[in-house]
């Protein structure tokens, strides 16, 4: 299934889109796309409704984040073989894992802004990972049970902030607007193997990210696992597992974003996204 949550930011309801490609509503059977809503057993009796016989909703709504209430927006840095390489840093023998804050999160063709005064906005495609049920100190055997899902994130980074700032990364990647989700949270049923998708990013046309989430180094399930040693997951948290090569500061020089330029990414199985960048 591909789920959606649709309509103006703060009073998003709950949706799938069907397999004509249509928009349904699912607000009869369940609040929200979050939480228990996304539990196995919840996904499980979404799977077995008619779904051409939900109410159609008409026009084209905005979409929201795929995930509502989002209790945890985590991501795996340098998690990609050829993009530790563009950056010259090497693969660290264990993940890298920082936070990026839930107030960053947006709708996945929302517009993107600026921090104040920012010269090194990034852009990165991510295939993220959405926790279905809890995990905690699960091996990676029992971590794929606790995957609702997929989903595309773009791990927006303003370079300075995160590298020439001192301390942790965080401040660098939780900027406002810096985590759009979506377009659906795609059940893993649907999505097999999550480590054999293209995945591509534009900025104004030209296309600078074009890889696959077959160079990831860390996978899914690896990474849940391993996050649950830390915390315990629950249902509607976000694992952002890393980018491959052709990011801003990777090109020969470097190159960022500014006000006016329009970014298009997507993920195979995952849909796309697109965001127009706006310097406050």
């Amino acid at each position: 299934m591909k789920l959606v949550r649709y309509g103006p930011l703060g009073a998003e309801k709950p949706g799938l889109i069907d397999a004509t490609g249509a928009l349904r509503d699912l607000s009869a059977h369940v609040d929200d796309i979050a939480g228990a809503a996304i539990s196995p057993a919840s996904l499980a009796r979404l799977a077995t409704l008619d779904h051409a016989s939900l109410p159609p909703v008409e026009g084209e709504p905005r979409l929201g984040p795929c995930v509502g209430q989002v209790g945890k927006f985590l991501c795996i840095g340098l998690n990609y073989s050829d993009h530790a390489a563009e950056t010259g840093a090497t693969v660290p023998p264990e993940p890298v894992l920082f936070t990026k804050a839930t107030s960053a999160i947006i709708g996945p063709n929302d517009d993107v802004h600026l921090p104040r005064g920012s010269t090194k906005s990034d852009w990165e495609v991510e295939l993220a990972v959405v926790i279905g049920s809890t995990a905690k100190y699960v091996s990676e055997e029992e971590a794929e049970a606790c995957i609702a899902g997929y989903c595309v994130v773009n791990d927006l980074s303003e370079r300075e902030y995160q590298l020439e700032r001192h301390g942790t990364w965080d401040k660098g990647k939780g900027c406002d607007t810096f985590g759009p989700i979506g377009p659906w949270l795609v059940t893993k049923d649907e999505v097999g193997d999550p480590c054999s998708l293209g995945m591509w990013l534009e900025v104004n046309g030209q296309r600078f990210q074009d890889g696959s989430s077959a160079t990831m180094v860390y996978k899914p399930a690896f990474l849940v696992s391993y996050v649950s040693q830390f915390m315990s997951l629950q249902p509607g948290d976000v694992i952002s597992t890393g980018t491959p090569p052709g990011v801003g500061m990777g090109q020969k020089p470097p190159l960022f974003l500014k006000g006016g330029d329009v970014m298009r990414l997507g993920i195979e199985k995952l849909g796309q996204q697109q965001q127009r960048v706006l310097a406050d």
